[in-house]
């Protein structure tokens, strides 16, 4: 029973060094609405103009 505390225990310590050194980890969940998309404004598509839709 102790071998499967100590595996968990090195597991976990083993996770939680790789999750800080992967960088920016979003551990928050899932997330909905403009603020997720995180796409900057100059990447966003301009739309087109109102006389060139016609």
């Amino acid at each position: 029973m102790w071998k499967i505390a100590v595996g968990f225990a090195v597991f976990a310590a083993l996770a939680l060094f790789i999750l800080s050194k992967g960088g920016d980890i979003d551990m928050g969940g899932e997330k909905h609405g403009a603020e997720a998309m995180h796409v900057p404004e100059a990447a966003a598509p301009a739309s087109a103009p109102a006389s060139a839709s016609k």
